[in-house]
């Protein structure tokens, strides 16, 4: 499902997976990312620009930021219509940049694992972001996942995983002036299993208080 996910990258590789403007950089290493913190995503002005937004939706008619904590993932499958997302599927579309996410593998405990692309490149999540606006006038961006049916290798854990666009759709997806329905439900599909693997790691993730790079090492 994505409760939790790594951005550690380097921020000259994350400049080059997604060409954006490095000047619009903001970027805090972190190992664990959890809902309400803040998250790095790519979204498309002029220019792709990278920014900062709390992982949690909330909507422009929201009168209390604190809905958020119960939207941090949309479904694909009712995105478009969903009335708090709708406006937002259709010209605020965002990547949530990642390095992988972690799921919990079911047996006699359950198993934290961390998946990511074997060419263990960043890559983007689906999302959708807005700028909602507190009674006092501040301006907080928020975001929120976007999740479809899992691939072979997260359905053994989870009956979700989080929607990956392929490096190809990029521009399709974060085109705010564009908006082709059905070509842009069409990439909120299970990424090929193909092109990534698993491991076990440390239950240290288990806390989200815990945020060191030793969580997404192989488990002893």
């Amino acid at each position: 499902m994505c409760g939790r996910f790594v951005l550690c990258s380097p921020a000259k590789t994350i400049i080059e997976e997604f060409r954006v403007d490095k000047s619009h950089l903001e970027y805090i290493p972190s190992y664990n990312i959890a809902p309400t913190r803040k998250i790095v995503i790519v979204r498309k002005d002029r220019t792709r620009i990278l920014t900062q937004c709390r992982w949690g939706f909330v909507p422009s008619w929201a009168k209390d930021p604190g809905i958020g904590n119960s939207m941090i993932h949309a479904r694909a499958e009712t995105v478009a219509d969903k009335p708090a997302f709708r406006d937002a599927f259709k010209n605020q579309r965002c990547l949530v940049v990642a390095d992988g996410f972690y799921e919990w593998k079911k047996g006699k405990t359950k198993t934290p694992v961390y998946i990511r692309l074997k060419s263990a490149r960043p890559f983007g999540f689906a999302g959708l972001y807005n700028v909602w606006t507190s009674p006092e006038g501040e301006e907080i961006c928020t975001c929120t996942i976007i999740t479809t049916e899992p691939n072979e290798i997260v359905s053994s854990m989870h009956d979700r995983m989080p929607a990956i666009i392929s490096r190809d759709d990029y521009d399709c997806w974060l085109d705010p002036d564009s908006y082709d329905r059905e070509k842009l439900m069409s990439l909120l599909r299970p990424y090929s299993p193909d092109e990534m693997e698993w491991y076990s790691v440390s239950k240290k993730v288990n806390s989200a208080a815990y945020d060191a790079p030793d969580n997404i090492l192989p488990a002893e």
